[in-house]
């Protein structure tokens, strides 16, 4: 798990933008934040799922390019 977690990499925070911005947006009926929601759908273009797992995989790369 440690190499995947590694919060000094810019990498790793660069991943984890999307995953957080994802969750955001698949959390729109909890929160009803929709105009946010909206305009994060507008900057990126793509669906929650589809930032979740680009962030999981550039968590994924990141940690297997630092073995």
């Amino acid at each position: 798990m440690d190499k995947y977690f590694k919060p000094r990499s810019l990498t790793w925070w660069t991943s984890l933008a999307p995953i957080l911005v994802g969750v955001f947006m698949a959390l729109e009926p909890v929160h009803g934040m929709t105009a946010a929601v909206a305009f994060l759908y507008n900057a990126t273009g793509v669906t929650a799922p589809v930032l979740i797992n680009a962030g999981l995989v550039g968590i994924g790369v990141r940690g297997a390019m630092g073995q």
